[in-house]
């Protein structure tokens, strides 16, 4: 049995969304319980009575805000519904917690509650994103937005030993994003980071990449700070976003609607893979335990997604092979 604990209070629309969404899960998997924690009055009455035995509730009557400094969320709420939810996983109630609420709070909460790894002095937000073949794993998404060479060379080893780990690289290729591929491009932060792992022997550096290229499949890995990576994600998705809607309006068009008929398989299938709905959940990697981070404005499908994607990060033990290349790699 996979327990995941989820934030029910946390994202733009609260229980109503992160709840229902949970629920869908357990139609989906057999072997998922779930710990909701959060006002119980706005939780209970979204649980059917047929799933009860599957979900347990933790009431709390503190929940942070989309808006709360980082302070406030980890010293001036301790009986957060995020900070209770991370609790049971560092207690080892839960295998893993999912929220969709402030990303600033879950940072501060996950890194005071779970701890880093060794080594590692901030956990990063890292995603999954498609490629021409296969995938890229970006980091950071949003956790750091100010960065020192040090942070961003500690993201690369991270990205390494995740990329390693799941996709099945053997010496997965690391780039950093910048403004240019020259070797004078980008800030200082950029260029020391760039000089840090181009010296670390673990690691595959294949230099800078830019904008254009993040879907090139040039690099298993890419690595950036919080601001910018949460900015060139968000583009990205809304891009994809446009591209499907633009598709679907075109074969709305009368004289296009047979061929969208033929379509229809294929337009679902690019949708599903390009749709930033069903990529939602991304992963704070660099903690002892596993964290998924959902978009706080998330649909009760996305929110599924995210859950879903905690449970196979549980099924796989990918945060214990993530430990054990951590453990081999020199940094």
């Amino acid at each position: 049995m996979i327990t995941i604990a989820v934030d029910a209070m946390g994202g733009d629309f609260g229980p109503q969304i992160t709840v229902s969404g949970a629920l869908k899960c357990l139609e989906m998997v057999p072997d998922l319980r779930l710990i909701l924690v959060g006002d119980q009055e706005q939780i209970l009455p979204l649980v059917p009575h047929n799933l009860s035995s599957f979900v347990e509730v933790i009431h709390t009557d503190q929940w942070v805000a989309m808006d709360d400094k980082p302070s406030k969320a980890l010293r001036g709420l301790p009986n957060s519904s995020m900070k209770l939810a991370a609790q049971t996983v560092s207690e080892g109630k839960a295998d893993a917690l999912v929220s969709a609420g402030n990303t600033g709070a879950l940072m501060a909460i996950s890194r005071h509650v779970l701890q880093t790894l060794p080594g590692i002095d901030r956990p990063a937000i890292m995603a999954r994103l498609p490629v021409k073949e296969g995938a890229t794993y970006m980091l950071d998404l949003g956790a750091n937005v100010d960065c020192q060479a040090e942070h961003l060379y500690q993201f690369a080893v991270m990205g390494t030993a995740f990329a390693a780990a799941n996709g099945h690289v053997i010496q997965p290729k690391v780039a950093l994003l910048n403004v240019g591929v020259e070797s004078i491009k980008g800030n200082q932060q950029v260029r020391l980071a760039s000089h840090q792992i181009a010296q670390c022997e673990a690691l595959n550096f294949v230099g800078f990449v830019e904008g254009n290229e993040l879907f090139s499949g040039k690099a298993d890995v890419i690595v950036c700070d919080g601001f910018v990576g949460n900015v060139a994600l968000k583009a990205s998705e809304s891009v994809m976003r446009l591209a499907v809607d633009k598709i679907q309006k075109r074969l709305s068009v009368w004289w296009l609607k047979w061929l969208g008929l033929f379509l229809k398989p294929l337009l679902k299938s690019l949708a599903r893979e390009l749709d930033p709905t069903y990529l939602n959940g991304a992963l704070l990697v660099g903690l002892n335990g596993i964290v998924v981070k959902s978009h706080g404005a998330s649909d009760e499908q996305g929110f599924t997604n995210a859950i879903m994607q905690a449970y196979r990060e549980v099924s796989n033990k990918s945060n214990d092979h993530f430990e054990e290349i951590m453990d081999q790699i020199e940094f």
